[in-house]
């Protein structure tokens, strides 16, 4: 990486262009590859050194940071002061045992999350050859030029070249909130660092207009480096879910402490127990009832869905996202990109001569243009070379134009805007070079397309004459224009003529763009009045966005899981209509355009935002009162967002989203995840992804807690009724640790139930253990209790030794917790059946690894000694697998009889779910 310099640093901002140029052996058309090779290697990336992980050593002692743990220790050193040195050891060696466990866990969930930051890692876009060109940030090195624009992150210390109504918000280096205006004059050199003017420096934030700078330092030599801090990734593993756990961990130690003090307390005072015999009870309920590996099973949990839906481009940048996916009712979506392709295609163009149908779909320059008449297009095509108003209309929308069309690998690609980029490669269909029409009309201003002003604008001269050439919105450009360029000449313009055509493109999907152009003369620096008087209008051009066939499909999915998916876009509502219809959108009888939004008082907002899915013309701003709308209506909400403006919105929302391609910088850091594909499925997918994490997690928590309930309700049992305990302090947590380590893992990796997304979104503020789950853990905790204390009476009643008979209720536990977790794939749905019974192949490996555990822990010498175990014959293990196999299928009538009566597996229904009907509880 950048080592910093030591000698005294360039004074940038006081050199003129020319000159900084000069100094790093550059141009204005960027580096050779070559070249930039070469410096990269000199150099090195554009990062700084990474802050430091937290050490192994921290992260093992923090495994014992935990108020059940903390009891175990406590209990181990009672033991040692008692004289029990063998006891003590072997829960001071459980307990390292399930520490380990957690630490090697939490560093491969620590390991993932940061290969997930790296995937966030910062572009930019770069001449290289002359030729604009997208590589990660981090390669950038001194000597290339830069194109940044609203929204994105400025990656390097730039000396600005040019700038467009340039503006950063420079918060982050000098503390000053309002944004920069910028220029490209040099300024003094002690200028201080806010007011350098000519400077672009890394980190900022563009928060208006576009500029082309020359980077002049990176990496340790900028002036502020944050370049590598700026996406932190994932946040620390503690999310809402998590801090849940560990409030009920500490209400659950409270009670099982207080539950085995007043149980020794009881052996001591009525049966006349020896206080230290009395205290070991004690110490062993405790041990028993401790759920010590629930915590870091929920953070693998976590982890593993954090892995899986960034294999499925879905990037979690912040934990708890994962938890409220599956709660979210509502996803506001951006159209373009989104729900469509963004391969945008000119398919049409209209000229007040009439409409031109263009032949060719995709980026590829390929193509022919023909007359359309009665709604036909004719057979023979158009010759470009005889029809001057659709070249002129060509030559502007590539002019007022800052995509470009290349070649590489052999397939075509578009930098920049799609949207640009159609109009390009529709003058390229007509034999019209876009780097001769620009070399041959140099820009000499311009004003940077705002979702504010709806339109961009370039001064060029054409012909001879200076000509103002604007391309926007077709109703902002209708408001700007008077007049309209005909074969007779500039005539005046028919509103409602332009307006019916403006109609009848849209009703066909395509979007609708505006071109239109002015003389001007004696200007040098255009301003907004410039370009809104004394418009001439050209023509209009519709671009085929076709809808993603895999959207159509997650919008289905969608109003089956009683989600809302609800379509925001700048667009015209007929074209948004058209394409809501396609995707299968369910309200698509009328849209809300943005200036109903604006009339409309929150009250009024919030009355109707139930019964609309589609809002058009709409601006950032709006999205954020959409959002608040739903959000008081009880929704939880989803939004999509790319630009700086979106940025309130995202924040708002439940989840907000960020677009991984199309997407700014300020935007995926406002945002919660980001999407690789940008993909309206790819969110859908997500959300299943965050049902079933939550699902499997709920299914961990309720097989878990039986095991340790059984054995806890065992001891107390024993002391109560003044007989022997069925089972030691030690041999509880030996059950405690291999039930947790292999049967409790085996649940986090389930697949998603087939119904998950036929379900109501759940409610974010139900509890985690409801009603439902705490029935079910107090059901079997009493059924595994009844299997222990019946295997234990029995071996004692065919005359077996003490030991004999905990060996058998420590396997009949144990095993009966195995085919418990079989039980526990489907919370309510039978699993009576071969894929109920054999579809888990982590389940049956995990008790593949318990049955051997098991076999050792009863046979092997060594194991015999420390635990107090004693080897079963043939009819034991009978005896064992029948009641295990009881347990299982009394589970199952459970399940059964719960269905009868209509119970519902499910956490609480979100109040903002979709209303549908049929919907099956699982």
């Amino acid at each position: 990486m950048t080592e910093p310099r030591h000698s005294e640093p360039t004074a940038w901002h006081a050199l003129g262009e020319d000159a900084s140029l000069d100094r790093l052996e550059s141009t204005r058309d960027g580096l050779g590859g070559e070249e930039a090779r070469r410096r990269l290697a000199e150099h090195g990336p554009n990062q700084l050194q990474q802050a430091e992980a937290r050490p192994w050593w921290k992260r093992l002692l923090e495994q014992f940071n935990n108020i059940l743990m903390l009891v175990l220790i406590v209990a181990a050193l009672a033991s040692l002061g008692l004289g029990h040195t063998l006891d003590a050891g072997a829960i001071f060696g459980v307990v390292l045992i399930i520490a380990l466990i957690g630490f090697f866990q939490e560093g491969k969930a620590e390991q993932a999350l940061e290969s997930i930051r790296q995937m966030l890692s910062p572009q930019a876009q770069v001449l290289r050859d002359g030729r604009r060109e997208t590589i990660p940030a981090e390669e950038l090195v001194p000597g290339d030029v830069v194109l940044v624009e609203s929204g994105d992150r400025v990656p390097a210390d730039l000396r600005l070249l040019e700038a467009r109504r340039f503006r950063t918000e420079e918060a982050s280096l000098t503390g000053e909130s309002t944004p920069v205006d910028k220029a490209t004059d040099a300024v003094a050199q002690d200028a201080d660092l806010g007011d350098r003017s000519s400077m672009a420096y890394a980190s900022t934030i563009v928060v208006q207009g576009n500029a082309r700078g020359l980077v002049v330092e990176t990496g340790a030599n900028t002036q502020i480096g944050l370049i590598s801090e700026m996406l932190r990734g994932v946040e620390q593993l503690k999310t809402p879910l998590l801090s849940q756990i560990d409030r009920a961990g500490q209400v659950l130690a409270f009670f099982i402490l207080a539950a085995a003090v007043l149980t020794g307390a009881f052996g001591a005072l009525v049966h006349g127990q020896p206080l230290v015999e009395m205290f070991m009870a004690a110490v062993g309920l405790a041990v028993a009832a401790i759920p010590e590996g629930l915590p870091a099973i929920v953070t693998i949990g976590l982890a593993l869905g954090v892995q899986a839906m960034a294999r499925r481009n879905a990037i979690i940048r912040r934990l708890p996202a994962v938890e409220t996916l599956g709660s979210i009712s509502t996803i506001f979506s951006d159209k373009t990109g989104t729900l469509t392709r963004n391969e945008m295609t000119a398919q049409a163009i209209w000229l007040p001569q009439g409409e031109v149908h263009i032949e060719g779909i995709g980026f590829a320059p390929e193509g022919s243009f023909h007359r359309v008449s009665d709604g036909e297009a004719e057979t023979e095509a158009l010759d470009l070379e005889d029809d001057h108003a659709l070249r002129h209309f060509l030559k502007v929308g590539v002019l007022c134009n800052d995509a470009e069309l290349a070649e590489e690998e052999g397939r075509w690609r578009i930098h920049g805007d799609p949207t640009e980029g159609a109009l390009v490669v529709a003058a390229a269909k007509a034999g019209l070079s876009t780097e001769k029409l620009r070399g041959d009309h140099d820009r000499h201003d311009a004003i940077p397309f705002e979702s504010e002003r709806k339109y961009m604008a370039t001064l060029h001269k054409v012909d001879g004459e200076p000509l103002l050439l604007v391309k926007g919105a077709p109703d902002r450009l209708l408001e700007m224009c008077h007049r309209v360029r005909t074969e007779e000449g500039d005539q005046a313009l028919d509103v409602e003529t332009w307006e019916a055509r403006i109609h009848d493109l849209s009703s066909r999907g395509l979007r609708v763009l505006a071109l239109a152009e002015r003389s001007i003369k004696d200007v040098h620096e255009l301003t907004d009045e410039h370009a809104e008087e004394e418009l001439v209008l050209l023509g209009l051009v519709g671009l085929l966005d076709p809808p993603r066939d895999e959207a159509i499909a997650a919008v289905k999915d969608c109003l089956a899981a009683g989600i809302r998916p609800v379509m925001i876009t700048g667009d015209h509502a007929v074209t948004a209509l058209a394409i809501a219809r396609q995707l299968g959108f369910a309200h698509t009888d009328r849209a809300l355009a943005g200036h109903e939004i604006e009339a409309m008082s929150d009250a009024e907002l919030e009355a109707i935002i139930l019964e609309v899915d589609v809002f058009a013309r709409a601006a950032p701003e709006h999205k954020l009162r959409l959002v608040q709308a739903m959000q008081a209506r009880g929704g939880i909400c989803a939004m999509t967002g790319d630009g700086v403006n979106d940025g309130p919105a995202l924040k708002r929302a439940d989840v907000g989203v960020a677009m991984g391609i199309q997407g700014t910088e300020a935007a995926k850091e406002a945002a919660e995840m980001v999407l690789a594909d940008d993909n309206f499925a790819t969110i859908v997918g997500a959300i299943r992804e965050g049902r079933k994490v939550y699902d499997n997690i709920r299914k961990t928590i309720t097989f878990l807690l039986p095991t340790n309930g059984g054995q806890g309700l065992a001891i107390m049992l024993a002391v109560l009724a003044g007989s022997t305990l069925p089972v030691t302090p030690l041999q509880a947590l030996w059950v405690n640790m291999v039930v947790a380590v292999t049967l409790g893992l085996a649940l986090a990796f389930e697949e998603a139930e087939p119904d998950i997304m036929t379900r109501q979104p759940r409610d974010p503020d139900a509890s985690l253990l409801d009603l439902f789950l705490l029935w079910r853990v107090v059901f079997v905790s009493m059924l595994l209790l009844v299997g222990v204390f019946g295997m234990f009476s029995w071996l004692q009643a065919q005359g077996g030794s003490i030991e004999l008979a905990r060996t058998g209720a420590v396997n009949m536990l144990v095993m009966g917790s195995a085919a418990y977790l079989i039980n526990s794939r489907f919370l309510l749905r039978s699993t009576l059946s071969s894929s109920g019974l054999f579809g888990s192949r982590p389940v049956w490996g995990s008790i593949g690894i318990i049955v051997m555990l098991q076999l050792g822990w009863t046979y092997l010498p060594v194991m015999q000694v420390i635990f107090g175990s004693e080897g079963l014959d043939l009819g034991h293990w009978a005896m064992i697998l029948v009641g295990s196999l009881a347990i299982y299928l009394i589970v199952e009538v459970e399940k059964c009889v719960l269905r009868a009566r209509g119970v519902r597996g499910q956490p609480a229904a979100s109040p903002g779910g979709h209303d549908r009907t049929g919907v099956e509880s699982s």
